[in-house]
């Protein structure tokens, strides 16, 4: 094949593309630190007198709220994921194939959406208790009934809309499984229930705690759902000492303890997994048990109710609001929010590709420490939540603010010319969301060879020339996979976006929000809606992948 009519381009030149590459690379990942490298160094700053009131105060609170928190949710994701993972994979039963990717659609309802729907729903003047006391004569006080708006109701709505994380990668470690290990056990007489938990679950243990530490992490990020429930954990505790008491510094030194509770989370996953590791000896697939009778009704209700309280019910509900309320229209206000949303999303999705094409591209030309260091610094912005990202966002550009503001200000063009505007959106998106591409992506040139490569560069082609026209093409279905990945990501993401947008600048996740926090349901079904069906774009592709496979 001919590249270029040209005469080889000599080595030089191809060398500092590669340098180009490796510098731009080494840029990004210095950015993606320098959120993180902010919130860590306000733990040095001297306590104000705003810490000093949380700490006799809240703090304590917020310490017991958010580790309860996360012991509920990863119990309710380890329960139902590793549930319904053995019984898709290991067990054949009627509707074993619907169940098998009809369970990821929770993955399309964020949690905070899931929150408003059930809270119309299970509330005191909602259709429930209404129809309770209206059946049975029952009046204010004659009866107990769970208050949804609480941090089991919390725990339970996160753990409905995350359990899939757990469910995927559990589900593709017991299907790798060696099937004569499992067919061994039948032999020596264990009943399936008993070969699952001595055999399976061992074997299987690092994924689902790579899942569950996957589900804390989100969880322990969450703004949505406990803010609109009133549960007072790190993430509502940082929004307050910024926004409510204007002390960014008291904020960030939050910020830090809930990273510190992330990296626990990571070091626990890490001490977990150990060096536990297992090896496929045979290609077979385990042959499923046959379930029937009692059992295959079991199995099929055991599937059915994550999926009907994770996504069936909810989705149904916010289409009853939407449906009986007279004064909900689509207007130019959706149209507005709808807007800015796709807006964000696209050039958050454009950008953090592109940022990850340079590093995983400048890895595969060059693989020496720095771009693998720059590659796994990229990495971690997905581990830290968003409400962290903004405050670690904000504090640097808001002291480059001041920093350019003082020196244009003879020229009278001071002001904010990063923090307030769309750029830290922008930015606190690439730092999130990165990881996202990068895999992807990386995922996307490991299966390009690497002669195809060298073919390119014994034709004169330089690294660029090579990239545009020979993997770009090849990396076509992951390069808009990483984008649509990054795309609905972006749409569904609140705290960043509710602490860092230009003012009058609303998405649809902040309105939807908004609106729910004034106790106007059936307004926030619109953007709530207008989220779960994007949401459902990236799970219909994944359904697609496991269905063919």
């Amino acid at each position: 094949m001919s590249l270029s009519g040209s005469a080889v381009v000599p080595a030089i030149s191809r060398w500092s593309g590669i340098s180009r590459l490796r510098a731009g690379a080494i840029a990004i990942a210095a950015l993606i630190c320098v959120p993180v490298a902010a919130v860590i160094v306000n733990l040095f700053v001297p306590r104000g007198e705003t810490w000093r009131h949380l700490a006799q105060t809240v703090l304590p609170e917020y310490v017991m709220n958010t580790a309860l928190l996360a012991v509920l949710v990863g119990a309710a994701v380890m329960v139902i994921g590793v549930g319904c993972a053995w019984l898709t994979s290991m067990c054949r039963f009627p509707l074993a194939r619907f169940f098998s990717w009809a369970l990821l659609l929770p993955l399309a309802m964020p949690a905070y959406v899931m929150a408003y729907a059930y809270t119309d729903f299970l509330q005191f003047s909602g259709p429930v208790q209404s129809w309770l006391r209206a059946w049975f004569g029952w009046r204010a006080g004659d009866y107990w009934f769970p208050d949804v708006r609480s941090l089991g109701g919390a725990a339970g709505v996160l753990g409905c809309v995350l359990y899939p994380y757990v469910y995927l990668l559990a589900r593709a470690a017991f299907l790798e499984q060696s099937a004569s290990a499992l067919e061994s056990a039948r032999i020596l007489g264990e009943s399936p229930w008993r070969s699952f938990w001595r055999i399976a679950l061992p074997l299987a243990r690092p994924a689902i705690v790579a899942g569950t530490a996957l589900c804390l992490m989100e969880a322990l990020a969450d703004y949505g759902t406990v803010a609109y429930f009133g549960v007072n954990t790190f993430s509502t505790g940082i929004f307050r000492a910024w926004f409510s008491m204007g002390d960014p510094i008291a904020a960030a030194q939050l910020g830090a303890l809930l990273l510190a509770g992330v990296a626990g989370v990571l070091a626990l996953e890490r001490l977990a997994r150990g060096r536990a590791a297992f090896h496929v000896t045979s290609r077979k697939p385990p042959s499923p048990y046959a379930l029937r009778g009692v059992r295959a009704l079991g199995a099929m209700l055991a599937c059915a109710a994550p999926l009907l309280v994770g996504f069936v019910v909810p989705a149904g509900l916010l289409v009853r609001l939407l449906w009986h309320e007279d004064a909900v229209s689509l207007g130019a206000r959706f149209a507005k929010w709808a807007a800015n949303s796709l807006l964000l999303a696209a050039l958050a999705a454009a950008i953090a590709v592109g940022c990850a094409l340079v590093i995983a591209y400048g890895s595969r030309l060059k693989p020496g420490f720095a771009e693998r260091a720059a590659a796994r610094v990229a990495g971690l912005g997905y581990a830290v939540p968003g409400v962290v990202i903004a405050v670690g966002v904000m504090v640097p550009l808001t002291r480059l603010d001041h920093a350019l503001g003082a020196l244009f200000s003879s020229g009278g063009a001071g002001g904010l010319m990063l923090s307030g505007t769309i750029v830290a959106l922008l930015y606190a998106y690439l730092v999130r969301f990165l990881a996202v591409a990068l895999q992807t992506v990386e995922a996307g040139l490991s299966r390009i060879k690497r002669s195809m490569d060298d073919a390119a560069r014994s034709l004169g082609a330089g690294p660029g020339e090579t990239l545009l026209r020979v993997h770009a093409p090849l990396l076509g279905r992951s390069l808009v996979a990483a984008s649509l990945l990054v795309f609905v990501d972006v749409m569904k993401e609140l705290p960043a976006t509710l602490a860092l947008r230009p003012f009058d600048f609303d998405t649809l996740a902040v309105q939807a929000f908004n609106l729910a926090k004034d106790e106007r349901l059936a307004e926030a079904s619109i953007p709530s809606l207008a989220i779960v069906a994007v949401g459902l774009i990236p799970v219909y592709l994944l359904a697609r992948s496991m269905a063919r496979r």
